[in-house]
């Protein structure tokens, strides 16, 4: 359905005893061992198991495997020149169930971000991307304090490279799916304009030829 997903760093993580105890099963990544764009998002949602393919990944294991949010980045990221050339993976592999609602996410713990990273560097080291492509302000924040560094406002940075030296690539920050239909128009952008924004950046960035330094 997927491509291949094997490549997993703890198969059973308990790290973070109340995501171990909700989630289905652990989120791992999706895609090219070899891909130029790696694409990060907060964690899965709950999914929904009865989906015909997407499922989500809480029960594919998959990252980015979702109805909403997963199809409509891969799609964009198809759009934009690289359906074949991306990796796909979450800052958190479990998913954070809101306790008083399991059926809804809740935003995962600076501890539980922090105990995911060590996951999330030995996936940056593996595929050593040219550009990580951060979905939202939450994937933003924990790739930048991978990078030792925090985040002032995330709106400001959408679609703005940030030279991340201490990982040795670039990430671009990108709006969330979940609030993109909201968010473009507000920073000036039709659909079509963000998507060529989009796609020009990553090209600059990984033909190597951008002058971001």
């Amino acid at each position: 359905m997927f491509p291949d997903s094997r490549h997993v760093f703890e198969s059973d993580c308990t790290r973070c005893p109340a995501l171990a105890e909700t989630r289905e099963c652990i989120s791992w990544r999706t895609g090219s061992l070899e891909a130029s764009v790696f694409v990060v998002g907060e964690a899965p949602g709950a999914g929904n198991t009865d989906a015909e393919r997407w499922q989500g990944g809480n029960w594919t294991g998959k990252a980015y495997t979702s109805r909403h949010s997963g199809r409509r980045i891969r799609r964009m990221v198809a759009d934009v020149g690289y359906g074949d050339d991306a990796y796909y993976t979450n800052a958190v592999k479990c998913f954070p169930a809101d306790l008083e609602d399991p059926s809804s996410n809740r935003e995962p713990t600076p501890e539980e971000r922090a105990n995911c990273r060590t996951h999330l560097l030995a996936e940056l080291e593996a595929v050593n991307p040219d550009v990580i492509l951060a979905t939202g302000k939450h994937a933003t924040k924990t790739v930048l304090a991978a990078e030792g560094e925090s985040l002032e406002g995330f709106i400001d940075t959408v679609l703005e490279p940030i030279r991340c030296r201490g990982l040795e690539t670039w990430l671009l920050p990108i709006l969330h799916p979940s609030y993109q239909d909201v968010w473009i128009g507000r920073l000036g952008y039709e659909p079509a304009e963000y998507l060529a924004a989009l796609e020009e950046t990553l090209e600059d960035l990984c033909d190597g030829t951008g002058s971001r330094e």
